[in-house]
């Protein structure tokens, strides 16, 4: 079994640090959460971290006041290392010490444009390098959040179905026309090499920023 180390950056249990919790792990302001916070703009059962395969995966328990990974609100989330959740006043640090320092330096030794990491033994040796008083300074060094919060492309996910990759490839596909519909549209100026956009167009894309935004809330919601 995994295990997920969390620890207080800011609120009012700052300090206190939840080592090596077993999953599923749900955090709240009640008793009977494994992780209980004394923030009152904390749901009473806010959020549940569960292990799926080698992942660990967050999940928004329909909270009041929501949840936030590196300041994007959230309602699934794949955590990693590093990652940084808010919510109400509370903010939650992922992973042990050991674990985040691995993580940094496996993205510093990588090539994040063309997706070429270095191998186990590369990370391992770079890892043993980092200094972690350094590395988990956030407040002196943003660099190390802007390096462990870089957006990736994900993964296409395992084990889908023949019916299941059908309906992933018809969404993916549909979001590829609409966005290749705007950027055909697109007018570059030669002289400015800027590039403008339609109004009709620049409604397409917020209704595509729109429809996206209820596909996640759909995927996010309890069943």
């Amino acid at each position: 079994m995994a295990l997920v180390t969390l620890r207080v950056l800011d609120g009012a249990d700052r300090g206190q640090v939840f080592d090596n919790l077993p999953t599923p792990v749900t955090i709240g302001r009640e008793e009977g959460n494994l992780v209980q916070l004394n923030d009152e703009r904390i749901s009473r059962f806010h959020l549940k971290i569960q292990e799926d395969g080698d992942r660990f995966v967050l999940t928004d328990l329909e909270s009041t006041n929501g949840t936030k990974v590196n300041g994007e609100a959230v309602q699934l989330w794949i955590l990693r290392p590093g990652d940084l959740i808010s919510l109400g006043r509370t903010l939650l640090l992922c992973g042990s010490e050991d674990e985040i320092a691995r993580r940094l330096a496996g993205l510093r030794g990588a090539d994040l444009s063309a997706g070429v990491t270095l191998d186990a033994d590369d990370v391992d040796q770079l890892a043993s390098s980092v200094s972690l008083d350094f590395e988990l300074n956030w407040t002196d060094n943003p660099e190390t959040q802007a390096i462990l919060h870089t957006l990736l492309p994900p993964d296409l996910p395992d084990g889908l179905d023949l019916g299941q990759n059908a309906q992933l490839s018809e969404l993916l596909q549909y979001l590829q026309i609409r966005i290749r519909g705007v950027i055909e549209a697109a007018e570059i100026s030669r002289k400015t090499e800027d590039a403008t956009i339609s109004q009709r167009r620049w409604q397409d894309l917020l209704d595509l920023e729109n429809r996206l935004a209820l596909y996640l809330r759909s995927i996010g919601e309890p069943h």
